[in-house]
């Protein structure tokens, strides 16, 4: 008679985590941060078709690193959460936290019931009346929940990124400084990790995607930064309309 096969829960949480924290590696970075008027969102992303930033509500935004098919499942559930929510009782019930609770939950159980956990890290970020009630919230595979000040940096590197945002970033950064700053930061932190003197790269706006969630703005408070603007900024050639279609 053949001995069953065990495997001891501790060691199967260990293996998913480990795998899914490989998967997540090797994505490109994303960075929150808030600056003078709002919520600023930058991704190393080449892709104008796959976005790895998008409008969730009124007044939230979403960003995501890791397998983009998982992610953009998430997004799409918390858009028709946000629309039955708000649809049923009133646009003002439909909350960041209550956003983010809903994928801690998801995320959480598909972490323990299904084999392979989702290789994704999360943002849930609402902007409010005042500095004051913004609200950034980071969520990690296996449905943990961290409430966020000031900055979030997720992906591959990610530690680097938070390691140069706690630096330099500081409360009431105006849009240029806080682009310069996520771009900086972005550009230091070579692909796949840290790698020892390695140079830092020039990123171009064909390798970027950014947009705001503007406290002012009337309406809905989410826009995207086109590349033209990007350009000026920096100073270089507008490449986004030849931006290739690398992965995520």
């Amino acid at each position: 008679m053949s001995i069953p096969y065990y495997v001891s829960p501790e060691q199967v949480t260990k293996d998913k985590a480990d795998f899914a924290r490989k998967g997540i590696a090797r994505g490109r970075s994303v960075v929150v941060l808030q600056y003078d008027a709002g919520l600023m969102f930058v991704a190393e992303n080449p892709s104008r078709a796959l976005h790895k930033i998008s409008e969730i509500y009124d007044r939230i935004a979403f960003a995501a690193v890791g397998k983009y098919n998982e992610f953009e499942n998430l997004r799409v559930a918390g858009v028709r959460l946000a629309d039955l929510r708000g649809y049923s009782y009133d646009r003002r019930d439909v909350t960041g936290r209550s956003l983010a609770n809903a994928y801690a939950q998801t995320l959480g159980t598909i972490f323990t019931e299904a084999q392979k956990p989702y290789e994704v890290e999360l943002v849930v970020a609402e902007v409010g009346e005042t500095p004051n009630d913004d609200q950034i919230y980071r969520l990690t595979f296996d449905g943990s929940v961290a409430d966020e000040y000031g900055f979030v940096a997720m992906g591959g590197s990610g530690e680097a990124i938070t390691a140069g945002l706690k630096e330099n970033w500081r409360e009431g950064l105006t849009f240029d400084q806080a682009l310069r700053l996520a771009v900086d930061q972005l550009a230091a932190a070579p692909v796949g990790g840290p790698a020892p003197g390695a140079e830092p790269r020039v990123l171009t706006p064909g390798q970027l995607e950014v947009a705001v969630l503007e406290r002012d703005r009337a309406g809905r408070k989410f826009r995207r930064i086109s590349g033209h603007r990007l350009a000026d900024l920096f100073g270089v050639v507008d490449d986004s309309a030849n931006a290739a279609g690398d992965p995520l």
